[in-house]
C-alpha cells in the first residue's frame, strides 16, 4: 500500500497535531507526579485529580459542542490551544513563586479538559471537510500513528527531564507545544466556509434540541450506539488503572520515575504497528470484523496489571501487557475514528464528537472516582484486578454492531446501507 499524499493543508494540520500530542506525552503523568512528589498527596487525592478535571470539564463542555458547530472550526481550535497553553503555564509560574497547591492542579485540569473537548469537536469536523471521504481512513491512521509515536518518545524524554529538573518543567513544555500548535493551525491555507449549521439557528442561539442533537444521533444510530457505549466503558475501566498503577509503582514497588515512564513508552511501538495495519486489515477482513476482533482483544490485557511485582520482572510484565493493549487499541481506534466520521452528517459532526467526548470523559471521571474509593478500602492491587475482570465483559456490546455498516449520504439526512 503506497503512501498517499493528502495535500499541504492536511500537512499543516497533521504537524500541529503532532507537536501538541508530543508535548502532552512529554508531560505524561506530570500532574500525578507533582501531586505525589511535590505535594505529598495520597491515593484518594491522586484519584480525585484524575477524576475531577474530566468530570467538571465534561459538564462545562456540554454547551460547547453546539457552539462549535455553528462557528468556523479553525479559530475554535486555535483558541482552545491558547487556553490550554495559558492554563498549563500557570502551574510552573505558581511553583516558581512557591504558591502551587492541590486546588490549582484541579482547576487547571478542569480548564484543560473543557478545552480538549472543544478542540476535538472542532478538529473532527474540520478534518471531514478538509480531506475527501475516501481518504479519511488514511488520515485517521496517520493521526493514530502520530499519537503512538509521541506516546513512545514523549514519556522517555519526559522521564529524563523529570529526573533532571522535576515534573513541573514538562508541564511548561506541554504549554509551549500548544502555542506551536496554534501557530501551525494558522498556517493552514484557504478560507474556511461558514458552517451550514449556522443557517439553522438564528443569531447562533442555542436550544435544548441543539444541545441534545449529538446524543440523539449517537444513541439512535444502530452502529454508533454500541460503539459509543463500549468506548465509554472500556476507556473508563482502562483509565482507572492509571492513577492506581502510578501509586503502586512509585510507592510500594519503589520504581523510579524514569522506570515508570519507560514502562509505558516502549510498548507504544505496538501503536505504530496497529495504526499501520488497520487499513490493510479492513481491506482484507472488513470493518465490522476488525472492530470486533481488535475491540475484544484489547479488553484482555489489563487484568494482568494486578500481578505486577517489584524489580525487572515487574517492569517487563507491565511492558508486555501494555504492548498487547496498545497494539489492539491502535487498530480499533483507527477504524472507529473513520467509522464515526463517515456515519455522521456534516452538519452534526461537532455536536456528535462533543457528545462522544463528554460521555467518555464523564465515564472516566466517574469510574476513576469510584475506583479511588475502592482502592482506599481494598488497596490499589485489588482495585486493578476488579477493573481488569470487568473489562473482560465489555466485548459483549461490540457483538451487537450490525454486520452491514451504514453511511450518511453527503448533503442529505438520508441513511443508506453500504457493503
Amino acid at each position: 500500500m503506497g503512501r498517499r499524499a493528502l495535500g499541504r493543508d492536511f500537512g499543516w494540520l497533521w504537524a500541529a497535531y503532532a507537536v501538541s500530542t508530543f508535548g502532552t506525552w512529554l508531560a505524561f503523568g506530570a500532574f500525578p507526579m507533582i501531586a505525589v512528589l511535590e505535594l505529598h498527596a495520597g491515593p484518594s487525592q491522586v484519584a480525585a485529580l484524575a477524576a475531577v478535571g474530566p468530570a467538571v470539564g465534561a459538564v462545562l463542555a456540554v454547551p460547547l459542542g453546539p457552539w462549535v458547530e455553528f462557528r468556523r472550526k479553525r479559530p475554535v481550535m486555535v483558541a482552545a490551544d491558547l487556553v490550554r497553553c495559558g492554563a498549563l503555564l500557570s502551574v510552573p509560574a505558581a511553583w516558581a513563586l512557591g504558591g502551587l497547591g492541590f486546588g490549582q492542579l484541579l482547576l487547571v485540569s478542569v480548564v484543560v479538559a473543557a478545552a480538549d473537548i472543544s478542540f476535538t469537536a472542532a478538529s473532527g469536523a474540520f478534518l471531514k471537510g478538509l480531506v475527501p471521504p475516501e481518504d479519511l481512513l488514511t488520515a485517521s491512521g496517520r493521526f493514530e500513528s502520530t499519537t503512538w509515536t509521541a506516546t513512545m518518545l514523549g514519556p522517555t524524554l519526559g522521564g529524563a527531564v523529570v529526573g533532571a529538573f522535576g515534573p513541573v518543567v514538562t508541564v511548561a513544555a506541554d504549554a509551549v507545544s500548544y502555542l506551536l500548535s496554534a501557530l501551525g493551525l494558522r498556517a493552514v491555507g484557504g478560507r474556511e466556509p461558514a458552517p451550514a449549521a449556522v443557517r439553522e439557528v438564528p443569531a447562533g442561539r442555542l436550544t435544548a434540541g441543539d444541545l441534545l442533537a449529538g446524543w440523539r444521533h449517537l444513541l439512535a444510530h444502530r452502529t454508533l450506539r454500541p460503539l459509543f457505549l463500549n468506548t465509554m466503558l472500556v476507556n473508563g475501566l482502562i483509565m482507572v488503572g492509571a492513577p492506581l498503577l502510578a501509586v503502586l509503582m512509585l510507592g510500594p514497588l519503589h520504581f523510579a520515575p524514569w522506570q515508570y515512564t519507560l514502562a509505558f513508552a516502549v510498548p507504544c511501538t505496538g501503536g505504530l504497528i496497529g495504526s499501520r495495519l488497520a487499513p490493510r486489515l479492513v481491506a482484507r477482513h472488513g470493518r465490522r470484523r476488525v472492530l470486533l476482533t481488535a475491540g475484544t482483544l484489547r479488553a484482555c490485557w489489563p487484568v494482568g496489571l494486578a500481578f505486577v511485582g517489584p524489580g525487572a520482572g515487574g517492569l517487563a510484565l507491565v511492558m508486555v501487557l501494555e504492548s498487547g493493549l496498545i497494539t489492539c487499541s491502535a487498530v480499533h481506534n483507527t477504524v472507529l475514528t473513520t467509522t464515526r466520521l463517515e456515519l455522521t452528517p456534516a452538519d452534526r459532526v461537532a455536536r456528535t464528537l462533543s457528545a462522544w467526548s463528554v460521555g467518555t470523559k464523564a465515564s472516566i471521571a466517574t469510574l476513576t472516582a469510584l475506583w479511588g474509593a475502592l482502592a482506599a478500602l481494598t488497596g490499589a492491587r485489588t482495585a486493578l484486578a476488579v477493573a481488569g475482570v470487568l473489562l473482560l465483559a465489555t466485548p459483549l456490546l461490540l457483538a451487537t454492531v450490525r454486520r452491514d455498516g451504514t453511511s450518511v449520504t453527503e448533503g442529505t439526512a438520508e441513511i443508506s446501507e453500504v457493503p
